[in-house]
């Protein structure tokens, strides 16, 4: 659809204030999701019940990012219980699947797992993850609490401008397989016409609106010992994949423990691996050895920057599926090993491996409610719409979490069936006293562990409000050792950290710097809640 304006060119600078409410809240990437969550509420659900609402509403309104057949996270505070609970919904590799039948059969890619079509695909967690929360916390079926996302795709719902961009970018990265059988449905469902979406343009989602029902109908079983996982068989068998129904049949999510650091007086709470959130964890036990009095002052950037290596080194070396670690993770976060490696840091950059600790395309949302209950939930296809396949006639595109697996059987995160690969999406949640303060989360790969760092010290360290806490510009450490920075980024700064060692370059594309959420109740039961300026995102409330 043409516009007289475009949508993308925002030619003054906005401002955001952080929104109050006190009936509750949903914070999400997308303005329908946002109201989908909140029309469960408005219902009589609970913060669980929106999140589920919100979670399935995003495979319609941001299918670039997740789907249907995604992988999720969640931590939830349940005010009756008073506690935190965590919830791992990645799936396993495929009992057929391991690296040297990978290598063996060439679907290798110069000896490392592809990125796109049937081999990285792993067990997809999400629809799990959506009848858990509901069953175990949910005042609604999941029928009611997927009925606005069936709605939407059925109906039809308005393409925003950071999504139309997004999808843009993935038709071009698609055409180079437009030949190729087993993506030819992705064709058929995500560019009917041989175009992405424009904004503005309704996105129509027939097929994925029988299917969510079909979830709603049977609790998730058809997706996972029913009539949807056999045609998930079937088109895994056509395409030569690895995935077989009963990998399906075995999966059930993980209610997990916590992990957690003490910084500050605030506990930082992640879920334990195989997700990446230890990576934050082992930063801020880093950083909480030094004190930071000023936020945009080199020192305070640069340790910042050494600590998340740090912690990047260790977990690329030891991180995987824990019941395949040579460690305990505990280990990783133990105060001493913190202290210890901040007597490693120096005033210059440097290239850290990992240290030996003493023995003993996503999205991202979050919801609060009146009761006090509050859920930090992320999932995710991976890499955008994931590994382009989509089981035909159904609209479930599925993740390509395997294409983090390394075929090296010496590496910790070898493909192994059965095994969970290192996973980069990550909920984050603030404890205080023993109560909650509030969910936050930064979407974006190994951008994420980043974004929970900055975000927690500038709500900690430097009092910023949930929303100049998000908004505050970013940096991102890449792996091969850069340093980027956004447009806002204060220029002599950026200068500074290039005088200390770092490899700096700007970064135009807000994108890379992830996109977060965050709520913080205050102590009279009041919700503050911020959203990212950098997308497409929003808040509703009550």
């Amino acid at each position: 659809m043409k516009t007289n304006f475009d949508p993308l060119a925002q030619r003054y600078a906005s401002q955001r204030f952080p929104l109050y409410a006190r009936g509750g809240m949903v914070n999400c990437s997308s303005p329908q999701a946002a109201a989908a969550g909140l029309e469960a509420l408005r219902l009589g659900g609970n913060a669980m019940d929106a999140a589920v609402a919100a979670a399935a509403a995003l495979t319609v309104t941001e299918p670039t990012a997740n789907g249907i057949g995604a992988d999720a996270f969640a931590l939830i505070w349940s005010e009756k219980d008073r506690r935190l609970f965590g919830l791992n919904a990645s799936g396993p590799a495929p009992m057929l699947a391991d690296a040297e039948t990978v290598l063996a059969q060439g679907k290798d890619r110069d000896g490392k797992m592809p990125v796109q079509g049937w081999t990285p695909v792993t067990v997809p967690g999400a629809p799990s993850a959506w009848a858990a929360i509901t069953r175990r916390f949910g005042r609604r079926s999941l029928q009611e609490n997927l009925a606005p996302a069936v709605r939407y795709a059925r109906e039809g719902t308005p393409c925003a401008p950071n999504l139309a961009e997004t999808w843009q970018h993935a038709l071009a990265l698609y055409r180079q397989r437009l030949t190729e059988p087993c993506f030819e449905a992705w064709f058929r469902t995500f560019a009917p016409h041989g175009r992405a979406p424009e904004a503005g343009d309704l996105i129509l989602l027939p097929d994925h609106a029988d299917t969510l029902a079909e979830i709603g109908e049977t609790g998730a079983e058809s997706f996972y010992r029913g009539r949807l996982a056999r045609r998930i068989d079937q088109e895994s068998r056509k395409f030569g994949g690895y995935l077989r129904y009963e990998d399906l049949a075995a999966y059930e999510p993980g209610w997990v423990e916590p992990i957690r650091v003490n910084y500050r007086g605030y506990e930082v709470c992640e879920i334990p691996p195989n997700g990446q959130g230890i990576v934050a964890l082992m930063a801020l036990n880093i950083l909480k050895e030094f004190d930071f009095p000023e936020k945009d002052s080199p020192l305070t950037c640069h340790r910042q920057i050494e600590a998340l290596k740090m912690a990047f080194a260790d977990a690329f070396r030891y991180v995987t599926d824990p019941g395949h670690m040579e460690l305990d993770y505990a280990r990783l976060i133990l105060p001493e090993y913190g202290a210890a490696r901040a007597r490693e840091m120096t005033d210059r950059a440097q290239d850290w491996g990992p240290g030996l600790p003493p023995k003993s395309g996503t999205v991202y949302l979050c919801c609060a409610d009146a009761e006090g209950n509050m859920v930090s939930y992320i999932q995710s296809n991976y890499m955008g719409f994931g590994s382009g396949i989509v089981v035909d006639g159904t609209g479930i595109a599925l993740q390509n979490r395997g294409a983090d697996f390394s075929l090296d059987p010496a590496a910790a995160n070898v493909l192994r069936p059965g095994k969970r690969s290192y996973h980069t999406i990550i909920p984050g949640f603030l404890l205080r006293d023993g109560g909650p303060v509030g969910p936050f989360g930064v979407m974006g790969g190994y951008m994420q562990p980043q974004g929970h760092v900055q975000v927690v010290m500038n709500h900690v360290d430097f009092h910023l409000d949930p929303q100049q806490a998000l908004d505050a510009p970013r940096f991102q450490w890449l792996r091969d050792g850069s340093l980027t920075v956004e447009s806002r980024f204060d220029p002599e700064l950026a200068r500074a950290l290039q005088r200390m060692g770092h490899r700096v370059r700007l970064d135009l594309n807000t994108a890379s710097f992830g996109r977060g959420q965050m709520i913080v109740r205050l102590p009279n039961g009041v919700l503050v809640g911020g959203t990212e300026s950098r997308t497409d995102s929003n808040v509703a409330l009550f």
